[in-house]
């Protein structure tokens, strides 16, 4: 398997795992970084049926995650991780190649 240097925590595992099981025909969740956002780049997530020729799958236990090789380099060292607190439960992608990001995290500049 090739090392991407991208993790799933065992909690987002767990969570990804249920989700993939409820959604019709889904077999992947997808994780990519697209411009926009109000930092310059975004994070997006969402169900796919299969793989893009050019995903890398990152498998842990129930979950298969694929990331395209265009966000993968935004994305080298971090982990996504399923936190619950107070004000909800959300994916939530721990970057050290972030140098800031907005107050939602979903989006960040490098």
């Amino acid at each position: 398997m090739m090392e991407t240097g991208f993790s799933v925590s065992d909690a987002a595992a767990t969570r990804i795992g249920e989700l993939i099981a409820t959604e019709p025909g889904a077999t992947l969740f997808r994780v990519a970084v697209n411009g926009g956002g109000c930092s310059g780049f975004q994070y997006e997530f969402g169900f796919a049926q299969a793989a893009e020729e050019d995903d890398i799958i990152i498998q842990k236990g129930p979950a298969k995650v694929a990331v395209d090789q265009v966000s993968l380099p935004f994305l080298a060292g971090a982990e996504i991780d399923w936190v619950e607190d107070l004000i909800g439960s959300s994916f939530k992608i721990r970057n050290p190649n972030a140098k800031s990001s907005c107050g939602c995290g979903i989006s960040f500049s490098v």
